[in-house]
Formats: C-alpha cells, structure tokens, sequence
C-alpha cells in the first residue's frame, strides 16, 4: 500500500462475510503476501480486485519478486490462463 493512500480520506464500507473456496497452494502464496504486507487477506483481496477491475497491477516489481518465492515455497505452478481448465478433487 503506498503512502498516498494511508493518508488519503478514510471511506466508510461494509464488509461481509462470505465462504469461498480458493485452490489450497494460491491460499497459501495469498497469506503469505498478506502478511508480508502486514495487511489481512481480506484486504489483500479487495485490492487486488480493485486494480484488475482498473486494468492496473495491485503488486510492485518487489513484491511480485517475493511472490514468486511463496510460489517455490508452497508449489504454485498455476498460471491464468489455466484459470478456466480447473477440475476440483475431494481432499
């Protein structure tokens, strides 16, 4: 998050609670960045979304760096354009 906006106007949302499944490795590389940035995942997710609806990239060259280091760390092979291909399997 940069400086601008920790010291822009505070807007006021309401957030619920939802229950949504998410591929085991991508939650893992997701919670990871989440903490690294010292931010829930719930707010890592908002931001993410809100660039992708603004065609923009929610992460820095570092933090994409770091990124693909949970990706080593946890397995993480999956890429985009495999998004539409994926077949779940119980557990």
């Amino acid at each position: 998050m940069s400086q601008d906006n920790k010291s822009a106007e505070r807007i006021k949302i309401e957030r619920v609670q939802t229950g949504v499944r998410i591929e085991k490795r991508l939650l893992k590389v997701l919670k990871a960045v989440a903490e690294m940035c010292d931010i829930t995942l719930g707010d890592l997710l908002e931001g993410i979304v809100l660039h992708a609806f603004e065609n923009k990239t929610p992460f820095s060259p570092e933090t994409l760096k770091a990124i693909d280091q949970f990706k080593q760390l946890y397995g993480m092979t999956l890429t985009a354009a495999q998004s539409h291909t994926f077949e779940e399997v119980e557990p």
